[in-house]
Parts: C-alpha cells; structure tokens; sequence
C-alpha cells in the first residue's frame, strides 16, 4: 500500500510506494501555531493517521466546502474580498483519523473529531510556510492529484523531523541483544501481546542479527537462522513507512546469499503478506496461528 510522509519541518508532504520509494512530494502549509494534539489547539497531530474518508470526487477545482459539503460555491478573489478571515477549504478534503490511542486518537486528542483535513486553499496563499489552523493546506492542483493517487486506509505519517539516512549492523545475539531486543519488546510484547517468555527462544543464540539505526537510534530489527528462515522482523511504530522493513529484509537476504544459501523462507503475519509478496516472496500453504496471530508461510529463490 502506498503511504504519506509528511514532514512539517521541510513543509512537504511525500506519496511513497509499499517500498518506501518517492512517487510525488509536494509543498504543503501546516499550523502556524506548530504542532500539537489537544482540540482546540489550532495545532497539526504528530504521528501516525490514515485517511479516514476521500471526499469531493470530480468537484471543479477551487470548489468551495462546509462541513465536508460543497456550498456551490467557487474561490475567487472577489468572493474572499467579501468573506474577510473564512477559513477557505477547496477542491478535495482528505479526512484524517489517528492511529495512537492517547496520543492521536480519542479524549481531547483525537483527530479525526479535531477535523484534520488535507485540503485545498487559495492559490493566492504561499506554501512551504505553515499558516493553517490546524490542516494541512496543498495547492488545488497538488490536492487533486494526490486526491487520485490514494485511497481511504491510506496511512499518513506526520512528523517534526526529518528522516535522514538509515545505518545497518549486522552481528551476533550477544553483540546486538542490547539494541536489539528492546526493539522486539516494544513491537511483539506491548503492541501485539505476545507472550514474553516465547518471545525469545534458543535461535537467538545460533541467528545472525540486523538492527537499522536511525541518527544512532535502533528502530527495527530481523534476524536470519542458519537454515534460512529470516524471523523476528520488527520496526518501530515511528519509523514505519520509510522502507526500513525492505532495507533490513534486503540485508537480511545479502547475508543468506554470502552464507552460500539458494533460497530463504519466513512465516509471514497475514497482514503484511503484501509487503513480503513485492520482495519476491510466495505464499506456501494455509494460515496458521503462531503465539496468537494469523501467519502464512512464505519463500523465495535468491
């Protein structure tokens, strides 16, 4: 599935593949008042969304919408000039609802209620710059294209930061079990419930290990028996979306080719048997249920 990244330091939203590869990245206009969770805040959400709801299908651009409804109006100078401070949304709404319960979703936080739209605005407004009330403003060409681009359930990660480039180490349990684990914990324990005391188990000890970094914080992490089963591949909530799962099964994979392996198998978490299917992998055999979770195992040829 493709994802949105959007950086609100650089003020630019990115469209990337299942890969994590850029397909368009486009100038946008967040909160003036910076970012913030709380209603009322006129701040943007940090954190990870999806697009609950595409509205505004074939309206004309610069099309003028109230409460997610055209009012038959169209944007112009002469009707700005006789609505002075109405905040203008145009052309194609992405409604956004967030992901992070406590965070962005639900109480006082939650922005899907908040109303956090991708939207258009007039084109006499800059972008790059954040000036909104809380949305995230596009140019109406750039929000009706991106319009046509996605689909509801698109995830949406916003962000203050940049992401910079992706550091892999690759060593022993004993070497990485530090850095490692922790990574493991937060993603199989706390976020999947998976049983602690199956979560480790006597292949740590005989695998070869990958963690990513990034600006020196480890945030995922796989693992490559001797038999060429690849396991335990787990990126942390915040740095989803930007290829660091095809980048350590890529290492992963490097590593199997250099122990003079021909082909490697996984058992795949149902859900994500789309992202292992655009690496090269096939589904063999019918779902099963490991440590509680729906899985199906997988192979390919290197």
């Amino acid at each position: 599935m493709k994802r949105i990244d959007v950086d609100l330091a650089r003020q630019t939203l990115t469209l990337l593949d299942s890969a994590g590869r850029m397909l368009k990245r486009y100038p946008i206009s967040s909160a003036a008042k910076g970012a913030g969770e709380r209603s009322g805040s006129e701040r943007t959400p940090r954190g990870r969304h999806r697009i609950r709801a595409l509205i505004g299908r074939g309206a004309q651009a610069a099309a003028v919408f109230r409460a997610r409804r055209p009012t038959g109006e169209i944007w112009t100078p002469e009707l700005d000039a006789t609505n002075p401070g109405r905040d203008w949304i145009l052309s194609r709404i992405l409604w956004l609802c967030g992901e992070e319960p406590g965070h962005n979703r639900g109480g006082a936080v939650d922005s899907q209620r908040r109303y956090i739209y991708i939207h258009g605005t007039p084109d006499d407004q800059p972008m790059g710059e954040p000036r909104s009330h809380g949305c995230l403003r596009m140019r109406n060409a750039d929000v009706i294209e991106l319009f046509e681009l996605v689909e509801a359930g698109t995830p949406v990660e916003i962000r203050t930061g940049t992401m910079n480039a992706i550091e892999l180490r690759a060593g022993s349990w004993d070497q990485l079990s530090g850095i490692a684990f922790p990574i493991r914990e937060n993603v199989f324990i706390r976020e999947q419930g998976v049983p602690a005391e199956i979560e480790q188990d006597e292949w740590d000890v005989r695998s070869l290990h990958v963690v990513a970094l990034l600006d020196g914080k480890p945030v995922g992490t796989g693992r490559l028996l001797p038999d060429g089963h690849i396991g335990r591949l787990a990126v942390l909530a915040s740095a989803r979306g930007f290829g660091v799962g095809k980048l350590l099964m890529d290492a992963l994979m490097t590593e199997a080719r250099k122990a003079g392996m021909d082909h490697v198998a996984l058992n795949a978490q149902t859900h994500a048997e789309p992202f292992y299917v655009a690496l090269g992998f096939a589904r063999e055999g019918e779902e099963f249920i490991e440590a509680g979770i729906s899985h199906i195992a997988m192979s390919r040829a290197l």
